[in-house]
C-alpha cells in the first residue's frame, strides 16, 4: 500500500518525507486555506520535496473552467495530479486530461457506481471518503470493499483506489486488508501507525538494562 499524506503543511511534509514513508501528497482547498499562502506556490514547493504524485484540486465546477485551472496547475511540475470532483463535468474533464497524459484523482466518491464511472473516464485514482460515510451512519469500509470487488471483476480498469477521509489507524489496516492501493492520511494518523505501548515498554527495559552494564557503543 502506498501512503500519501493529506496536508499542505510544508514542515510536516519535510519531516515525514525523511522517514521514507511518503509516496505522495494530497491537498484540497480547505487544507490550502489553512496555510495562508499562494496555492500555486505551495504546490510547487511540495512537488520539489515529493517526487511522487501531488494532488492539486481545481475549484471550478464547469468543464471549460476546470480545464483552464487544470492547465495552470499541471504546468507547475511534472508530478502534479489534477484533483477533480466526481460530477459529470468532472468526469468530462477527467477524460480529456487523461487522454492528454495527465494523471487525475477523482475525489468526493461516496458510491461504487461513482468509482466505476471515474475508472471508465480513465482516472488514475478514485478517492472514496471513508470517515465522512461513517459520520452519517454508513460503513465507509464497505464502500472500499465494494469498489475493490467491482474493479477486480474488470482487470482492464487501471484506476487505483485511494482510501481518503481516514480518521484513525484502524481505517488504514482495514483498507490495506481489502487491497486498497493507496491511503491518504493526515500526518497525525501516519505517526499513530507506529505507536504501541509494548514497543515503548520494551525499549525502556532494554535501555535500563544496558545502562546497568556501564558500557557505551562508540
Amino acid at each position: 500500500m502506498k501512503f500519501f499524506i493529506d496536508t499542505a503543511d510544508i514542515k510536516e511534509i519535510v519531516d515525514l518525507a525523511a522517514t521514507g514513508m511518503v509516496d505522495g501528497v494530497t491537498t484540497n482547498p480547505t487544507l490550502a486555506a489553512k496555510e495562508s499562502r499562494d496555492f500555486k506556490a505551495i504546490i510547487k514547493e511540495i512537488c520539489s520535496i515529493i517526487p511522487g504524485s501531488v494532488s492539486a484540486e481545481v475549484v471550478a465546477t464547469e468543464h471549460k473552467k476546470m480545464m483552464k485551472e487544470a492547465d495552470i496547475l499541471r504546468k507547475i511540475a511534472k508530478n502534479v495530479t489534477i484533483k477533480l470532483p466526481l460530477t459529470w463535468d468532472g468526469l468530462k474533464t477527467c477524460k480529456q486530461l487523461t487522454s492528454e497524459g495527465t494523471t487525475v484523482n477523482m475525489t468526493l466518491c461516496f458510491s461504487a457506481t461513482q468509482a466505476l464511472l471515474a475508472a471508465k473516464a480513465g482516472a488514475t485514482y478514485v478517492s472514496p471518503f471513508i470517515g465522512r460515510l461513517d459520520d452519517v451512519g454508513q460503513d465507509g469500509m464497505e464502500l472500499i470493499a465494494d469498489i475493490m470487488q467491482v474493479f477486480e471483476n474488470y482487470p482492464e480498469l487501471e484506476t487505483q483506489v485511494l482510501a481518503a477521509s481516514i480518521r484513525h489507524p484502524v481505517h488504514v489496516l482495514q483498507a490495506a486488508k481489502l487491497g486498497a492501493h493507496v491511503a491518504t492520511l493526515p500526518p497525525k494518523i501516519l505517526r499513530q501507525l507506529l505507536n504501541h505501548p509494548l514497543t515503548d515498554k520494551g525499549l525502556a527495559t532494554f535501555l535500563e538494562d544496558w545502562k546497568k552494564t556501564g558500557q557505551v557503543i562508540g
